[in-house]
């Protein structure tokens, strides 16, 4: 037994040596011809003896590429307008270094439009050479139209043309923590949009002082892009907000002659005849009545509501109205009053500076804006004084009751339910879904 084991040890080896050859040769069956020439090449710290070197030199004369291929680097910048801005500071941001450029938007008459209507928010692309050279320029004039400056040999061209891409629609829902900017940004929701969310809601919803943690706000809206690129933000076409248990809906609807308004579900209209607030995210100062001044150190009658503000927030007309005065008027500073018909008038005070073409005799449209927070006039700080008479008597913008503007027109509400029915769907659908089934 004991000669039989050691037989069989002795044997193993052997065995062994055999099982290794079958396995490399099968493994070298299996390798691409490459492979095995590969295998079978130098092994490491292996000198291999090649014979002579010999060197070869040889003159190339230069590369010809084909006419075809382009041969100017292009590079893509856009910038946002800031209120105030220039063509010429906008072109200095870009990074456009090209006099030609300039001085052709100012000569052409298409061109001549970017001066006109330069509206802060809106974005500017531009695609220059290594130089600084402006090859291209797209603006977005409208919701629908775009300016666009192509260079055409050494010279440009100026033309109009419809946006080629749809608007692209986002749904997304925001809780509130601390502010609804805040939650917005957490969700990802534009600052454009988060605006419009207050204007939108702010005749049931007083966004200085209602909003409770745990609100929420779900919305659907769209945003404009052009060649892939986004141009412009766009609007709100539906949206829900919750605010302290209380549900209010709203849903953008055109009417036959191309007017579009906010209507709740049920088709009352959602705007009032005044909205609160002619600020955007800020707090209230000062409130109306009696009040200690903080100039002449004495006690007198305010007769409006003081909203602090950062130096040059918009100021947004309350409602539609005629410019009555637009103008330095003693202790406001700088100061616009509105007259909006049946007795009732507003006043914006301590203002930086006016809205472009805002001037007595201008028809004014709620929403629309006006003026520019500053500290004209008898100010410690930057804000907005903001007056509401009725019949030449002042009253608290904050408590005067506001009516409804009208509801859907009668021949319209089968049309609307239609548009109020999707909304609603929509509306659901972005609540209840995990935000990231909308990305």
């Amino acid at each position: 037994m004991d000669a039989e084991k050691t037989n069989i040890l002795a044997q193993r080896p052997s065995a062994s040596r055999w099982s290794r050859r079958l396995l490399y040769a099968a493994l070298l069956l299996a390798l691409p011809p490459l492979a095995v020439i590969t295998a079978f090449g130098i092994a490491p710290d292996t000198e291999a003896n090649l014979g002579p070197a010999h060197v070869v030199e040889q003159r190339l004369g230069a590369l010809e590429l084909p006419s075809d291929v382009p041969g100017t680097e292009r590079f893509m910048s856009q910038e946002r307008v800031l209120r105030g801005d220039t063509v010429a500071a906008l072109f200095e941001r870009l990074g456009v270094r090209d006099p030609r450029a300039l001085e052709f938007l100012r000569s052409n008459a298409t061109g001549r439009t970017l001066f006109r209507q330069l509206v802060p928010g809106r974005l500017l692309q531009a695609e220059t050479d290594a130089d600084g050279d402006l090859l291209a320029l797209r603006y977005l004039l409208g919701p629908a139209s775009l300016l666009e400056i192509t260079r055409a040999g050494d010279g440009f061209t100026a033309r109009q043309r419809a946006v080629a891409e749809t608007p692209r629609r986002f749904y997304k829902t925001a809780i509130i923590r601390s502010s609804l900017f805040a939650a917005t940004d957490a969700a990802g929701i534009p600052d454009a949009i988060a605006a419009q969310i207050t204007r939108v809601f702010a005749t049931d919803v007083d966004f200085h002082a209602d909003l409770r943690k745990g609100d929420r706000v779900s919305v659907v809206y769209e945003m404009q892009y052009e060649s892939g690129e986004l141009v412009a933000p766009g609007r709100i076409v539906a949206a829900e907000f919750v605010n302290d248990g209380r549900v209010y809906q709203a849903v953008l609807f055109h009417d036959e002659d191309g007017h579009e308004a906010y209507y709740s579900l049920d088709g009352t209209n959602r705007a009032k005849a005044f909205m609160r607030s002619p600020v955007e995210f800020t707090r209230i100062s000062s409130g109306f009545g009696s009040r200690f001044h903080p100039i002449f150190n004495n006690w007198r009658a305010h007769t409006g509501v003081d909203f602090a503000a950062p130096q040059g927030t918009r100021v947004l007309a309350t409602a539609d109205g005629t410019v009555m005065s637009a103008g330095v008027r003693g202790g406001y500073g700088n100061a616009i009053e509105v007259s909006h018909g049946g007795g009732i008038s507003t006043l914006y005070g301590h203002l930086s500076a006016f809205a472009r073409g805002v001037h007595a005799g201008t028809h004014v449209h709620q929403g629309e804006v006006i003026g520019f927070v500053g500290m004209t006039g008898y100010a410690t700080g930057p804000h907005l004084h903001y007056e509401f008479k009725i019949g030449g008597v002042h009253q608290d913008p904050m408590r005067v009751a506001l009516p409804k503007a009208g509801p859907v027109a009668a021949q319209l509400r089968p049309q609307f339910m239609q548009v109020a029915a999707d909304a609603r769907n929509a509306i659901e659908r972005v609540t209840d879904a995990p935000p990231a089934r909308f990305e």
